[in-house]
């Protein structure tokens, strides 16, 4: 498979320099042991839609049979949430494991030395690094800092460095994750779709780890992602509809 380039936005808008080391330093990094022979291709723009979607169940992402079991802690923080403090109505976007869910487009774009997952949900971009580089200080986020492999028709990804989160379980169920989040994916094709099995574990706030499987479905040809464009004042007026919780 002949790899692709994408220049990202902030390659075009402001950091084409950086771009152009962090390229530099992947390739005198060791690449992915998977022969181009090996790799899947996941390459594409594909549709995550509602219509897209079950297959754990009707539930999915969380139904009784694998939702997780939450601590005391987890607990207590879902019984004090407060939706009106929720990041969500400040444009902060959603992470894993929601935002691999949230009924939007997703493109996916396949390099040597990486995998680049652009969402059309919250103009989110995550790069899954395949060349073996190692977190530094600086790669503590809301998405967290990725590195993955080929095994087999999959890509397997594996997230850490996450920052606390209070609604990083879901963002529609008050329940929160931690700097000790860690979120394992695996990606694989069957037929024309695209699947995806995520597991999350939080020691803070989970017995034990939550998984569910989805699916999307080839994106119409010619479709773009649509930028988000989130307005802060815009995405802040169902706050002040809400019933307030406190005073």
């Amino acid at each position: 498979m002949n790899a692709k380039v994408v220049l990202t936005v902030g390659c075009i808008a402001a950091a084409a320099a950086l771009c152009v080391g962090s390229a530099l330093v992947g390739a005198q990094t060791p690449t992915a042991s998977a022969s181009p022979s090996q790799i899947p291709d996941l390459g594409g723009i594909w549709d995550g839609t509602t219509r897209a979607r079950p297959v754990n169940s009707e539930r999915v992402p969380w139904g009784k049979e694998n939702f997780p079991e939450l601590n005391e802690r987890a607990l207590a923080y879902q019984k004090v949430f407060d939706e009106a403090l929720s990041p969500k109505y400040d444009c902060q976007p959603s992470t894993s494991p929601a935002i691999q869910y949230d009924p939007y487009s997703m493109q996916v774009s396949q390099w040597p030395d990486r995998v680049v997952f652009r969402y059309e949900k919250d103009d989110q971009v995550r790069t899954v690094w395949l060349d073996g580089r190692k977190p530094t200080i600086y790669d503590w986020g809301i998405q967290g800092f990725s590195v993955g492999r080929y095994e087999g028709n999959a890509l397997l990804v594996e997230t850490d460095h996450f920052v606390f989160d209070i609604t990083g379980f879901d963002d529609y169920n008050g329940i929160p994750s931690s700097q000790l989040k860690k979120v394992r994916e695996r990606y694989w094709r069957e037929g024309q779709e695209l699947r995806a099995t995520v597991t999350v574990e939080d020691q803070l706030f989970l017995r034990k780890p939550a998984s569910y499987t989805t699916r999307w479905l080839p994106q119409r040809p010619g479709y773009q992602l649509s930028a988000w464009d989130c307005d802060p004042e815009t995405s802040r007026a169902p706050v002040r509809m809400m019933p307030q919780k406190y005073k």
